[in-house]
């Protein structure tokens, strides 16, 4: 199956699967039935055509204000439908990014995802690009086009049949000899819009490449100009402007240049379409103008012969108009089904065949002979089992890039790779603290409840939380709603931290460096949250700092070797 196709396919599955889809059904029927209730309205106004001109050649001037009469409600009929398709329009497109949107991301939330799919090679980078302005730009163009086709579709069986029987009769002579060509005018519109499209096929073969190419450099850009904007207080601490400037005006450099080719393509299209377009102005009288003179055809009826060719070769030529949508469309439809398909396949993508078992809901932690694979090394702790007890805290000591971080996502399981077995206490029961937490927008109060709801807990324990962790000044703030993890520092926001386990009171916490590396103020404060509202919570900190100021009951050592060199082989730590 052509790419194309399956891309498609996974478009419609997707849209299937969305609790939205009858609801976009029932929009797109009601379109499909403006769209063809205008086209029948458009039979009628081109029927129009005959008497009115005929009145205008006759001088009748009773049948020309009858006429005009009948144009007045012929037309408010069609201002009426297109006023209704304009609203189902819009509203079909509303509800197919709606569905679109929501299963993707339904896909990318589903747990480990997000963490996942930056592995997953350049599919990966800039999803939030794909899900919100490639959605909103796929499903737009989605409905445009089809309805477009749809009502080409059905103007062209409409209007052939009209232009085959008005150009039935035309006879023309050569070397005195008459002869007759069967609907010669739907020949001719034929003719005329299929080299319409052929050469807009051949000139604009190149777009569909040419914008996905563009869409990944606008988002690569879009995506440095967001991280200079977020780390300006480093940057300008650093002195690094003209460094920035440089790289934004390389990555700007890039998204230039594919413009410039696609701007170049489109221009020798639009030679095309346009000059198509002027010519068809003229076209239809000049084909029809034998019939015409021969006296085959009345005034009325040559201008009837006019608007139906007009017609069927608008709808002909309607790929000529829409050749760059349509590659559009596809680079479009390209990258945001690329994305659906890599986070489909994340389950089964893995650098090595070997994946570590995991059971969940477990009385206690245990790890079981873990190794952890990674692209240069695997890593494993000296000792084979570890068993963490109810309350206990043990201290993971691992040197500086020997893969502590990703011992700690393996223990969340967001690292499946490798071997050995993993036993984990519930989700609900465990606490993972990475080097910087998670700060969501929102209220304070929904910050420390994340990710539960506020109502969750007692109102009293969200204040408790903050003064008991020096955070006395915000308990004013608790209901306000900021971006915090801007308004708060580093250390309030790592305070912060502190408060959301004296709120969920988890059995189970595992750090990767959040308790280590603290002043002599803060590691008072939690190591004295510790022997009181969290003393049956069990402690496992992953830290390259050996100091252990009494709090640890046990200390391992986390060692590496190279990866494929036998177990047995020395390993260093």
């Amino acid at each position: 199956m052509p790419r194309a196709a399956r891309q498609f396919r996974a478009y419609s599955d997707a849209v299937r699967s969305s609790p939205g889809r009858y609801k976009l059904l029932l929009l797109a029927l009601g379109l499909a039935f403006i769209v063809g209730a205008t086209t029948i309205g458009q039979l009628r106004l081109n029927a129009w055509n005959e008497p009115f001109f005929d009145a205008l050649r006759n001088r009748d001037l009773a049948s020309f204000g009858h006429q005009l009469v009948v144009f007045v409600v012929v037309a408010g009929v069609l201002i009426s439908l297109n006023i209704a398709q304009t609203w189902f329009d819009q509203g079909t497109k509303i509800a197919l990014r709606d569905c679109l949107t929501r299963d993707l991301l339904a896909q990318w939330f589903l747990p480990r995802r997000a963490v996942l799919l930056e592995g997953a090679g350049p599919v990966g980078s800039n999803p939030d690009q794909r899900v919100q302005e490639d959605a909103r730009r796929l499903t737009e163009l989605t409905v445009a086009l089809a309805v477009g086709i749809f009502q080409s579709t059905l103007l062209l069986l409409s209007f052939v049949g009209v232009l085959w029987l008005l150009s039935r009769g035309f006879m023309f002579e050569v070397g005195g000899r008459s002869f007759q060509i069967p609907g010669f005018m739907v020949w001719a519109a034929l003719i005329y819009a299929a080299s319409g499209s052929w050469l807009s096929w051949r000139l604009g073969r190149p777009l569909t490449g040419l914008n996905a190419t563009r869409y990944a450099s606008e988002a690569e850009f879009r995506f440095g100009l967001m991280q200079a904007s977020e780390s300006r207080d480093g940057i300008a601490l650093s002195g690094g402007e003209e460094g920035e400037r440089k790289r934004l005006e390389r990555e700007f450099e890039g998204v230039i240049g594919v413009t410039r080719r696609l701007a170049n393509v489109t221009t020798r299209l639009t030679g095309v379409t346009a000059g198509y377009g002027w010519f068809a102005a003229v076209a239809p009288i000049v084909v029809a103008a034998p019939g015409y003179f021969g006296g085959q055809l009345t005034f009325g009826e040559l201008m009837m012969v006019v608007g139906a060719f007009n017609q069927v070769q608008q709808a002909l030529r309607w790929y000529v108009d829409n050749i760059g949508n349509i590659a559009d469309w596809l680079a479009t439809l390209q990258r945001v089904m690329d994305l659906r398909q890599a986070l489909l396949a994340l389950d089964q993508a893995a650098p090595s065949q070997n994946r570590i078992a995991v059971l969940e809901n477990e009385p206690t932690l245990v790890i079981e002979d873990i190794v952890i694979d990674m692209a240069d090394r695997a890593i494993f702790l000296e000792e084979s089992k570890v068993a963490l007890q109810p309350g206990e805290r043990v201290l993971i000591i691992g040197r500086p890039g020997a893969g502590k971080s990703t011992l700690f996502r393996a223990l969340a399981g967001l690292w499946p790779w490798g071997t050995g077995l993993l036993r984990r206490p519930a989700k609900t029961t465990t606490i993972f603290l990475p080097q910087r937490s998670y700060v969501p927008p929102g209220s304070l109060r929904e910050v420390l409840a994340y990710p539960s709801e506020p109502s969750a807990f007692e109102e009293k324990e969200f204040a408790r939380a903050l003064r008991r962790t020096n955070l006395d000044h915000l308990v004013s703030s608790l209901d306000r709603v900021a971006r915090w993890d801007k308004d708060l520092t580093v250390d309030e926001q790592q305070h912060l931290a502190f408060a959301r386990l004296l709120v969920h009171r988890p059995q189970w916490v595992v750090s990767d460096e959040a308790l280590c590396h603290l002043n002599e103020d803060d590691r008072k404060m939690l190591f004295s949250l510790f022997d009181s509202e969290l003393s049956k919570t069990s402690v496992l900190s992953i830290s390259s700092n050996e100091a252990q100021y009494g709090f640890y009951s046990r200390t391992l050592h986390l060692c590496a070797r190279p990866r494929g060199e036998p177990n047995g082989s020395t390993a260093w730590n």
